[in-house]
């Protein structure tokens, strides 16, 4: 970046810019403050309350490892849990499918019930003849 011309002029009527001074910095308290944390850094002691956007950062990384641990073991699992668990769900669908069947016969009409009544009878009247 080129620097302005009024740098290179030594005319006296021109006003030479100043960087402007930060109050925060000039501040005895803020000096301070600064001071004593540098030491404790040197020293290696960390300020005891830490920010509260770090805690929750620290908590929320600490809460997302734990969560991938649970899922990792939940993974893992063994020959037998998983055989043990597609039976289960074998069971859940049969039973489900039952239940699906009764109530499509209990919802059905009068005459669709003994029509069926009908048909068993029939069948078991021509197997007896057949014996």
């Amino acid at each position: 970046m080129a620097e302005p011309d009024y740098i290179e002029d030594d005319n006296p009527e021109l006003i030479r810019p100043q960087k402007l001074v930060n109050p925060v910095k000039t501040s005895r308290n803020h000096q301070d403050l600064h001071r004593e944390l540098m030491m404790n850094q040197k020293r290696g002691l960390a300020p005891q309350n830490k920010p509260e956007l770090q805690k929750v950062m620290e908590k929320r990384k600490r809460d997302q490892v734990i969560k991938q641990k649970e899922e990792e073991a939940q993974k893992k699992k063994s020959d037998l849990e998983i055989e043990l668990l597609k039976r289960q769900q074998k069971l859940e669908q049969v039973e489900l499918e039952k239940q699906k069947l009764q109530e499509e016969q209990e919802n059905a009409p009068e005459f669709v019930k003994v029509k069926g009544n009908l048909r068993r009878t029939g069948q078991e009247v021509a197997q007896a003849q057949e014996s």
